[in-house]
């Protein structure tokens, strides 16, 4: 019988082309799964994927 994850998850929509900054913030982009615009995907809340959304939040939104 498989367990259920209890684990917070998160959706991140990418609201910004990452076209014009630097490559870091490509990488971090595409490491959070993100490859296209308004393309969203689910993560589960850690403490590095909130390092992550923060160092790009201007390029994402985020919901719980």
């Amino acid at each position: 019988m498989a367990k259920r994850s209890t684990k917070k998850k998160l959706r991140i929509t990418l609201v910004r082309s990452p076209i014009g900054y630097s490559k870091r913030q490509k990488r971090t982009v595409r490491a959070l799964g993100l490859h296209r615009l308004h393309q969203t995907v689910e993560q589960v809340d850690t403490p590095v994927l909130r390092g992550m959304i923060a160092k790009v939040s201007h390029l994402v939104t985020v919901e719980e």
